[in-house]
């Protein structure tokens, strides 16, 4: 697997955004949320669960690819098969 340690801040940066977005989903009815939020209504005291779940779970995808890309690079010139 090919390692682009680049992609480290980035990753670990839109994971910090998404679990903040989830946090707003859950906390805020749809009527309070930005208006450029998916899910809002105008006058709607519901709470987006599900929006706030998806975006929660993309989140910590987005740790586990960061996390995943800080470990060693496997060198495959040393190894030989008997």
């Amino acid at each position: 697997m090919t390692k682009n340690r680049q992609l480290i801040i980035p990753a670990v940066i839109l994971g910090i955004v998404l679990i903040v977005i989830a946090v707003v989903y859950w906390v805020s009815t749809a009527s309070g949320l930005p208006s450029f939020f998916p899910g809002h209504q105008a006058g709607s005291s519901t709470h987006h669960v599900k929006h706030g779940i998806a975006a929660f779970l993309l989140g910590i995808a987005c740790f586990v690819f960061a996390w995943f890309q800080t470990g060693p690079t496997r060198s495959t010139a040393g190894t030989a098969t008997k």
